[in-house]
């Protein structure tokens, strides 16, 4: 995975919990344009397994999901028309 990723956006949805927090995140990427990347901060245990997942299966294409080693990831998605 190339390491020049531009972020267009970001969104820290850590203090929502599911559904919310998909929620918080479609209203983000809804926001950008097609092509755009947006950095999405998740908690651990259900959002990091079903905001990628659901923002997948919406078409759009996950660039990266990294653990920050404190109960958090950081999770990139470029949007897709």
């Amino acid at each position: 995975m190339p390491d020049d990723i531009v972020i267009d956006a970001a969104v820290d949805i850590t203090d929502v919990v599911c559904p919310v927090t998909f929620v918080k995140a479609k209203v983000a990427i809804d926001e950008l344009d097609d092509g755009q990347a947006l950095s999405i901060r998740v908690n651990d245990g259900e959002p990091v397994r079903n905001v990628p997942r659901s923002l997948k299966d919406e078409g759009h294409r996950i660039l990266r999901l990294s653990d920050n080693g404190d109960g958090t990831y950081s999770l990139i998605v470029r949007k897709t028309g």
